[in-house]
């Protein structure tokens, strides 16, 4: 049996992975992925609390299902503003977009 010492490690890098993709990336679609990654990381950690503190309802999982249905709304959403940004200002980088300028 794993212990719980190494999914919360392997959450904790995913994590870290996860915000050091937003804070260094300059395309809107890798922050984007990384984004996602911050929230698998999370449901690592709802899973992995739900296995080990034994709550018999699987309270666990139905919030980690609960969290891939916002991360897969907000996916949409966010592709769809890329794609709205991309058609005006013909780039996806984050630093060359001037929002007010438009």
């Amino acid at each position: 049996m794993i212990p719980q010492s190494h999914f919360l490690i392997f959450s904790a890098a995913l994590f870290a992975i996860g915000i050091f993709g937003v804070l260094t990336r300059k395309n809107a679609i890798g922050i984007l992925m990384s984004i996602e990654l911050i929230l698998n990381a999370v449901n690592v950690n709802l899973i992995t609390f739900n296995k080990f503190l034994g709550t018999p309802n699987g309270l666990g999982q139905i919030f980690a299902l609960f969290v891939i249905a916002i991360a897969a709304a907000s996916a949409v959403v966010g592709l769809a503003l890329v794609i709205a940004i991309y058609r005006n200002a013909k780039s996806i980088l984050v630093d060359k977009l001037n929002l007010m300028k438009w």
